[in-house]
């Protein structure tokens, strides 16, 4: 691992010494601009790229069934919420933290397939309600079950340590994120 620097202290290299490809990028910033406080870029640049890595994963069971992230998102969102399986769109965009056109768009996709309807809000004529077709249901309770299996054979690489403290971790990150953002 390079030799950057978190808060003043060196980074102690981790037991597994295997350079990536962001020990690379870090290394050729130490290069380029040594002075450069680098050490955070290594915990950011490991987040994104897990982040990226776990996306192909995730949304290779979800497209083996016509789904990607943003509709598996919305019909489990449904679903989660319980009998009968109905939500408000502006409830919707709100757990999902995405705009209200975004939104739009997801319906419409899923409503084409079948896999939702919206229906006449009878508490507020002037909304909707969104609703998990028997199709939707059926092909969510499929999907994620999936899902969590494969989120399983992911995670269970870990040893059970190095998961607990992985999450720990960013339990106590999304914390101060949350707390130091503002409402989308």
């Amino acid at each position: 691992m390079p030799n950057a620097k978190v808060q003043g202290q060196s980074q102690v290299p981790l037991a597994d010494s295997a350079h990536d490809a962001v020990d690379h990028i870090v290394a050729q910033w130490q290069r380029e601009m040594p002075g450069l406080e680098s050490g955070n870029m290594i915990l950011f640049g490991r987040l994104k790229r897990c982040t990226a890595l776990l996306q192909a994963r995730l949304e290779t069971v979800f497209a083996e069934h016509g789904l990607n992230t943003a509709s598996f998102d919305v019909l489990a969102t449904l679903r989660r919420a319980g009998r009968p399986y109905r939500l408000t769109p502006t409830a919707l965009f709100e757990s999902l933290m995405v705009t209200s056109g975004t939104m739009t768009n997801r319906l419409q996709r899923l409503e084409d397939k079948g896999l939702i309807q919206r229906l006449p809000n009878p508490e507020d004529a002037r909304s909707q309600l969104v609703q998990l077709t028997p199709q939707g249901k059926a092909l969510i309770e499929k999907v994620v079950v999936l899902h969590v299996e494969n989120e399983r054979t992911i995670l269970d690489q870990l040893p059970p340590y190095t998961r607990q403290q992985l999450e720990e971790g960013l339990k106590a990150l999304m914390k101060v994120l949350e707390e130091n953002s503002s409402p989308i």
